[in-house]
């Protein structure tokens, strides 16, 4: 799945929607430390009253953002993994009844709590539905289009979250007219941030792939690799900060430890075209980026003594894998941070050429061009002429 799949999805979370049918919701109760299971029940989701509704919508709607490779991540189920979650979850999928649904996601719960204990209650929500999606936009003039015919595809996504003990305070009782003591003990659902969740099956191109889930983590960069592999059956991943990481330890073994700002804005440019050409295409796939592809992209940005066998080389001993792949659009970062004792900067990437590291009157300087006044508390800066 690629971002603009999921935002297709995601968006569809809202009340009153005829392109997300949920059929029924199912939530399960599990104490911390045992893992054992204190209550479940099931019921339809147009059941539960519009407030209820809204709350886990919001919840599931947070079960799909977040950042590729960082916050969500395609995964592939592995082959022939024993038990497999893969078959599980498709015949839940394809389940007539209700009962035949319910005991293919119980199977899952006792998967998530086989080999995890957390410190809280939990909440395991299960929700069982439709997604709708026009083949094209309607037509102003002649009304064609829209809702007359839609790509439809089945679903389960799953949500787990943390259960909180309600905070002691103090309370106004209109009606008595008195302050009272908070004496509630019911704990709270914590929606708001899922512990972890998934969707499947996962979507490209408008149908479903069932050899693949998109699975979110609770924090970024920071997957839950016992989940991926032992309740979920999936391959290893490698996150968007590691592959960053790699790729950074690949750049300072080819140019070494020093480059002009310059270069390393020219690199990121590059990266950023290859990136570009792919949105413009429509292409589904990701743009991926091998040993020979970061040595053309090092040769055009100016590097010297650059060809394909010395960046192998540094492939290998990085990540002893020269066949390894970057995904092109974790290799860019948001924002370039240069911290010092006197400022900290915040620049855009393709900023960075805009940056000199200089020696003035004996002291280190950094210069930033920039093509407008500076304004200090209101003042105008004077220019001054080295």
């Amino acid at each position: 799945m690629n971002k603009n799949d999921i935002a297709n999805i995601r968006k569809q979370f809202k009340l009153n929607n005829d392109l997300l049918a949920i059929r029924e919701i199912y939530n399960v109760y599990v104490q911390k430390e045992s893992g054992e299971i204190y209550h479940h029940v099931c019921q339809p989701f147009q059941m539960l009253e519009l407030e209820t509704q809204e709350l886990f919508l919001g919840n599931f709607k947070k079960v799909l953002t977040g950042q590729l490779d960082s916050k969500l991540f395609e995964l592939k189920f592995q082959r022939d993994a024993e038990d497999s979650t893969q078959t599980i979850l498709f015949d839940g999928l394809q389940a007539d009844t209700t009962e035949d649904w319910l005991e293919y996601m119980f199977a899952i719960v006792g998967k998530m709590f086989a080999h995890t204990v957390y410190e809280f209650d939990t909440v395991v929500t299960f929700i069982r539905g439709e997604y709708r999606k026009a083949t094209r936009k309607r037509d102003s003039e002649s009304e064609e289009g829209g809702d007359d015919e839609v790509y439809s595809n089945h679903f389960i996504l799953c949500s787990l979250n943390r259960t909180d003990q309600p905070k002691k305070a103090l309370l106004f009782d209109y009606v008595e007219k008195e302050f009272k003591s908070n004496t509630v003990f019911d704990p709270i659902i914590n929606l708001q941030s899922p512990i972890s969740g998934f969707l499947f099956p996962a979507f490209s191109d408008n149908s479903s792939d069932v050899n693949h889930i998109l699975y979110c983590a609770g924090k970024a960069n920071e997957p839950d690799f016992t989940f991926i592999e032992q309740v979920l059956n999936c391959e290893e991943i490698i996150t968007a900060d590691e592959d960053k990481d790699g790729f950074e330890l690949i750049l300072k073994k080819v140019i070494g430890d020093q480059v002009d700002s310059k270069i390393i804005s020219n690199v990121y440019e590059e990266i950023d075209k290859v990136i570009q050409e792919n949105e413009e295409n429509e292409e589904s796939e990701a743009p991926m980026l091998d040993y020979k592809d970061i040595g053309r992209i090092l040769e055009v940005s100016g590097v010297e003594n650059v060809d394909t066998a010395k960046v192998e080389h540094a492939f290998k001993d990085v990540l002893a894998d020269e066949t390894h792949e970057f995904k092109a659009s974790n290799l860019i970062p948001k924002k370039i941070k240069i911290d010092t004792n006197v400022a900290n900067l915040s620049i855009d990437p393709k900023d960075l050429k805009n940056i000199k590291y200089i020696m003035y009157q004996g002291k280190r300087c950094l210069l930033l061009e920039i093509d407008e006044d500076v304004i200090v508390e209101g003042f105008r800066l004077e220019t001054e002429t080295l």
